[in-house]
């Protein structure tokens, strides 16, 4: 072959395959990932629930893997090794493994509030005026909820929220509800002589993520912080950055004492998930039937059934 002609050939090879190659997304890059895209062009397995995040009820839901709630954590989830993490994932990690298009955190507790707002910006959401209350979801919670408002008014009931922070919450609204328990609790306790003014002092000095290792060894002493002083604070408010408000996959329902509400919310993919919370539910994308395979487990408590991780 004469010299430049196979110049040419090697040379438009190499701008062919230049041009074919895309960097891989980093895997805690939510932003840039393409929610269009099937999980492969993404890069991440085939079904994964980490990229079909618009709101439609697709095969996403095929994705569930054997092996339980550790097998169907997102791929990228940080797991934790430390006994604070370990504790918030067992009271709220059932929506972790949520599908149905949602996309949960990779982090059972973000830090800070940039951790907290680079995550929602990266999310695909809704926005809609449920019960005479304007709420944000994420688009497939939002789709699914709608969905069951319709059945609901068909069926003679309502789905309202339970006030203007019945869905999505900043950081800055999980540490304003810490501190609404823990100050009086501090307050309490020292006034009681449990605690000395000092340890007061340098526990309000600490930031809210590292007040919450000391506010559990309070509890372990006997201290506890709930809004009446009696149970753990983990059954009053979430610690901050741990509330499942923070994913927007996470509804307070003004009639959640209503059997048929609930069983509504649970045919299209809404749970509750956390014990002693009422009102609160979790969407999780798929029928009851499917949480076991998830890993979650049943536990009923005062009559109510909620779903929980199996660890």
């Amino acid at each position: 072959m004469d010299r430049k002609l196979l110049a040419v050939v090697i040379s438009s090879a190499m701008l062919f395959a230049v041009s074919c190659y895309q960097s891989p997304p980093k895997s805690g890059d939510y932003a840039k990932l393409n929610p269009d895209a099937s999980p492969a062009v993404n890069g991440s397995p085939s079904g994964s629930n980490r990229n079909d995040n618009m709101g439609n009820k697709n095969p996403i839901d095929t994705s569930i893997k054997s092996g339980g709630f550790m097998a169907n954590l997102p791929v990228d989830f940080t797991r934790p090794s430390d006994d604070v993490g370990k504790r918030l994932m067992r009271e709220y990690g059932s929506v972790f493994v949520a599908r149905g298009g949602a996309v949960p955190p990779n982090v059972v507790v973000f830090r800070d509030d940039n951790a907290v707002s680079t995550f929602q910006a990266s999310l695909a959401r809704s926005s809609d005026t449920v019960g005479g209350i304007s709420i944000e979801l994420q688009a497939a919670a939002m789709k699914a909820l709608k969905e069951a408002v319709a059945e609901a008014t068909q069926s003679g009931v309502s789905i309202s929220p339970r006030g203007n922070d019945a869905a999505r919450r900043g950081y800055g609204d999980t540490v304003d509800l810490w501190k609404s328990r823990v100050d009086p609790g501090l307050a309490n306790w020292a006034s009681k002589g449990r605690i000395s003014q000092a340890e007061v002092q340098r526990i309000k000095s600490l930031s809210p993520y590292d007040q919450v290792a000391e506010i559990f060894k309070l509890e372990s002493e006997g201290m506890y912080f709930s809004k009446d002083l009696s149970k753990s604070i983990i059954y009053s408010v979430a610690p901050p950055g741990a509330s499942q408000h923070l994913s927007l996959l996470a509804l307070d329902v003004s009639e959640y004492d209503n059997q048929k509400v609930r069983d509504i919310l649970g045919r299209h993919g809404w749970f509750q998930t956390v014990v002693s919370d009422l009102p609160h539910f979790t969407y999780l994308g798929v029928s009851e039937s499917d949480l076991p395979k998830l890993g979650l487990k049943k536990v009923n408590d005062g009559g109510r059934t909620f779903w929980v991780p199996d660890i």
